[in-house]
């Protein structure tokens, strides 16, 4: 364990290098003014949801929603210190008799955000406070030893910190964000997680957001363009995985594109690969593609 933890910190430690060296080259002056709404939003994540169209091994479904609003807690636009209050939801509909939405995943959480360089204004740092459960009350395992993937009971709190990057692509004209946190989970309400279900994450994102210009007498708008990609190791006693373990590792890239006919929503496609992240359903390891949806809120 001791290792482990000494592992944490050394790639965390080389992360914040890599981050560092990324944005050394761009002269301050170059960096466009992102406010902390903006900021949060890639952060939080967007809404979504899914066509039943995915291609893997994920169990058959008519859509997945996930539902992110978020209530921003500040003293105006301007603030270096704004609170985030996102009752997050996720539900799968599954192709089933009835089409039945089975213990959908709540994620209620508060995030308090806090920039620390007031001129450059591109490094933020994070604190999060989350609960993840599935609203379920009955026994973790069924009679035959399995996990009771229907009612039974998963709960789990957690805190996460980490740095956020801002910077601008000027040859891409575009704003990009690099992100990595550690986050430390606590499921005392659900002592069966312990040994299969990891108590410590270290979580690492990059986004590219494409400016998307709005139509004037002399420009007609364009169509919105982003990219996102996700990389999770997980840490501490998980089954009988070694350290060296690639079911330890989470990655996900989604690729998002908004019409010029649209104004807030457009089509992603996702490519995920890991752990289920549906709450209960996380001993499943999946490989997916999908398609659909998604709102598009962000203004830069």
């Amino acid at each position: 364990m001791v290792k482990s933890k000494k592992h944490i910190w050394i790639l965390v430690l080389i992360t914040l290098i890599f981050s560092e060296s990324l944005v050394s080259g761009i002269k301050a002056d170059t960096i466009p003014s992102v406010n902390l709404a903006t900021i949060s939003q890639v952060n939080q994540g967007n809404s979504y949801i899914t066509f039943p169209t995915d291609i893997g091994n994920i169990e058959p479904l008519w859509f997945e929603a996930n539902l992110i609003p978020n209530f921003h807690i500040r003293t105006n636009k301007d603030s270096r210190l704004m609170g985030v209050l996102t009752p997050q939801i996720m539900i799968r509909m599954y192709r089933e008799y009835s089409f039945p939405v089975k213990t959908p995943s709540y994620r209620p959480q508060v995030t308090m955000y806090y920039k620390l360089c007031k001129e450059r204004k591109n490094s933020t740092v994070f604190l999060r406070l989350a609960h993840h459960s599935n609203g379920q009350s009955d026994d973790f395992y069924s009679e035959n030893g399995k996990i009771n993937l229907e009612s039974g009971d998963f709960s789990t709190n957690y805190v996460e910190i980490g740095l956020i990057r801002t910077f601008f692509n000027e040859k891409l004209n575009a704003t990009q964000f690099f992100r990595t946190s550690f986050r430390k989970d606590f499921f005392e309400e659900s002592n069966e997680l312990n040994g299969i279900y990891s108590k410590f994450r270290w979580k690492n994102s990059f986004s590219v957001f494409k400016i998307r210009q709005k139509e004037t007498k002399n420009l007609k708008k364009k169509a919105g363009f982003s990219l996102k990609a996700d990389a999770e190791l997980m840490f501490g006693d998980i089954y009988t995985w070694s350290n060296k373990n690639t079911d330890r590792l989470n990655i996900g890239l989604t690729a998002f594109y908004t019409p010029k006919f649209f104004e807030d929503i457009g089509f992603f496609i996702n490519f995920y690969h890991g752990q289920d992240y549906y709450n209960i359903y996380f001993n499943h390891q999946i490989n997916v593609i999908r398609f659909g949806i998604m709102t598009e809120l962000l203004r830069f």
